[in-house]
């Protein structure tokens, strides 16, 4: 067993970007990631908490995703962008600790909200007599209520773990703080410590993602049913917005994981890589897919930049009587 020398760690040093050469660039480039991110769930956010006709499950659904990925992206964003542009490198050990946990926390909630999606979009097609009367705001506000509470408990307790031991060396080799980095930084041999985090992967990766690809074929198999033709092209762009939200999502943990089970040894700078596109680029493809392709939201969107007067009822049976 290896002899280690415990130290009172109060900072951790970012190093995960030391060796690439054009870390402005990247830096950038990240910045520029982000702050699509940010706008574009904003977007979102306002169109649908703003309009009343919004309101219904599926919406409240991705404004849950729109939280979610600002939360997600933020959390290691800020790191990648304060390390390379800003170039400051130390990070606070609480810090550290917070950003880990709601970086987790997000990873977590996504997985939960994207099931959540796919369910609902199950019934609202194989049962689209009773879906208003079994999908309610009220019973996807619970639902969500739910998820983020088993969230918090469960990465509350993860991030127990990496907070009770001891650490030898303030530096991270990664490019932020997460659960492996802050490990891999302790006095402690990391292998045993990574069976927690692999158990409470397989749910997702062998569970959810399953899951959520059975409805999808079901839901495949009911729209090649369908005698409108208006009807099937509504329900193809509504499960397509879907599955490519799923997979923006899952295919770099795919991925990683596929190459690491058949012995592929990644090099520090491949898992750099992968931990980066999966962490930026789902949080920016799933508002642009639900502005681009959902009907109701590209609408709001057209007459907000179109300048359009959105007037109720009243008003418009005002005005045209002014008119005439």
């Amino acid at each position: 067993m290896a002899n280690y020398t415990v130290n009172n760690v109060d900072n951790f040093i970012i190093t995960g970007f030391d060796h690439l050469q054009n870390q402005k660039l990247l830096g950038f480039l990240i910045l520029i990631t982000y702050m699509l991110t940010l706008l574009a769930n904003g977007i979102n956010l306002c169109i649908i908490l703003t309009d009343r006709h919004l309101h219904k499950p599926m919406y409240i659904l991705i404004c849950n995703l729109a939280v979610v990925d600002i939360m997600y992206s933020s959390t290691c964003s800020t790191t990648m962008i304060s390390v390379l542009l800003a170039e400051i490198k130390t990070v606070s050990y609480y810090s550290c600790i917070s950003r880990t946990y709601f970086y987790h926390l997000g990873d977590f909630t996504e997985c939960m909200a994207l099931t959540l999606m796919a369910i609902d979009r199950l019934i609202a097609i194989r049962l689209p007599l009773r879906y208003h009367s079994i999908v309610t705001n009220s019973r996807i506000l619970l639902l969500i209520f739910v998820i983020w509470i088993s969230g918090f408990s469960v990465i509350g307790f993860v991030i127990s773990v990496v907070d009770s031991v001891p650490y030898c060396q303030p530096v991270i080799r990664y490019v932020f703080c997460d659960y492996p980095s802050m490990i891999r930084a302790a006095c402690v041999n990391p292998e045993p410590y990574f069976f927690l985090p692999a158990m409470l992967s397989l749910w997702p990766m062998c569970g959810q993602f399953p899951f959520i690809m059975c409805t999808y074929v079901v839901l495949a198999y009911s729209v090649t049913k369908l005698s409108n033709n208006s009807s099937r092209k509504q329900m193809i762009n509504t499960c397509l917005s879907h599955l490519i939200v799923l997979l923006s999502f899952y295919a770099p943990k795919l991925v990683s994981g596929l190459l690491t089970r058949i012995g592929v040894v990644l090099t520090l700078t491949e898992r750099n890589a992968i931990l980066i596109i999966s962490s930026l680029i789902p949080p920016l493809i799933n508002p642009t897919v639900y502005c681009t392709r959902t009907k109701e939201i590209r609408k709001r969107l057209a007459d907000i930049f179109l300048h359009k007067k959105i007037l109720p009822n009243h008003l418009k049976s005002t005005s045209i009587a002014l008119s005439s």
